[in-house]
């Protein structure tokens, strides 16, 4: 388990790449970034893939493309194009920590799952997983006022924001399903097909945007656009945050309860806010900072009571005899 903890973590790292990369590329639209990045991600795949492809097509099955389709969409395309439309809308912080609410809601739905705690045991890590999110909440939507950003811009990125997170709570739990009911492919083979499916989607729906027209992106008219910036950071991202990072997520879903990964999601939003941080030059202000210690206390007090789940379910029985 303490194996898949750590990959978590490092995915986590990977993953929080995703949040300033709306603002390294402003001028552009986020439908551009969620293509550029997804088939750039299909591309390197592919290469890595090539010698052994074959082998790993024939074993494909129909109910495996149906997954690989749906799970494209969901946890990559469509949650990326909310996510980075509620970046470039409401801030890096403001979308960062609205995806922050995938520990409460993975754990919610994946609480039925095999080796999942009682809720009642993870009450004090959910908790204070509860208060980080409220702590930086208020600070987000205080900062906007003061600086006198329009509340219906912040208000529409925050909806896009939580979009992405309904989308990556459902693709987190049943990809961890699939791959724990399914062991004909490895983590690895899974992340690979994953990413060309996803290369192959976001191929057809680049050419629907084009024979539409383009994306009408902010920006566009050419000459403020660069294109070599582009591909050169949505490949680094590609290659760290989807190729590197679904990777290592594939192999802590499999070492983990669905309990559990989801308070590991949250290393994705601390890495999202560090780097943001880092991005704007600036340190957190206090609210930010007592909401970072609070989300890291709840994920460390989830990670030691599935490290030790007999303390977790007699507390639990406890705390039902007294109730009783």
């Amino acid at each position: 388990m303490w194996y898949g903890v750590l990959c978590g973590l490092t995915a986590g790292a990977f993953w929080g790449m995703i949040f300033v990369m709306p603002r390294w590329l402003a001028e552009f639209s986020p439908v551009e970034l969620a293509l550029g990045r997804y088939l750039a991600y299909g591309l390197i795949t592919l290469v890595l893939l090539a010698p052994r492809l074959r082998p790993l097509l024939r074993r494909l099955t129909r109910n495996d493309c149906l997954v690989l389709l749906r799970h494209a969409l969901a946890g990559n395309i469509v949650y990326y194009l909310l996510l980075s439309t509620g970046v470039q809308l409401a801030g890096v912080a403001a979308a960062s920590l609205i995806i922050g609410l995938l520990p409460l809601s993975v754990t919610l739905l994946g609480r039925r799952d095999h080796g999942a705690l009682p809720l009642r045991a993870l009450a004090w890590p959910l908790a204070l997983v509860v208060a980080g999110i409220v702590c930086i909440n208020i600070d987000v939507f205080s900062h906007a006022k003061a600086g006198g950003q329009p509340w219906p811009m912040v208000a529409l990125g925050m909806l896009c924001a939580f979009g992405a997170l309904l989308c990556w709570t459902w693709y987190a739990v049943d990809n961890a399903r699939f791959l724990k009911r399914n062991l004909h492919f490895s983590g690895a083979e899974w992340s690979g097909l994953y990413g060309i499916s996803t290369g192959v989607v976001a191929l057809a729906l680049g050419a629907v945007v084009l024979a539409l027209g383009g994306t009408g992106g902010p920006g566009e008219g050419g000459a403020q656009r660069d294109w070599l910036r582009f591909w050169m950071i949505v490949s680094v991202v590609a290659l760290g945050a989807s190729v590197i990072g679904n990777q290592l997520w594939n192999i802590a879903s499999r070492r983990v309860p669905v309990t559990l990964s989801g308070q590991l999601l949250l290393f994705e939003t601390l890495f999202g806010l560090l780097y943001g941080f880092i991005y704007q030059h600036q340190a957190p202000r206090p609210l930010e900072l007592l909401a970072i210690v609070l989300l890291i206390a709840g994920v460390a007090g989830a990670v030691w009571l599935h490290a030790h789940p007999k303390i977790g379910v007699s507390s639990d029985i406890r705390t039902r005899t007294q109730d009783v």
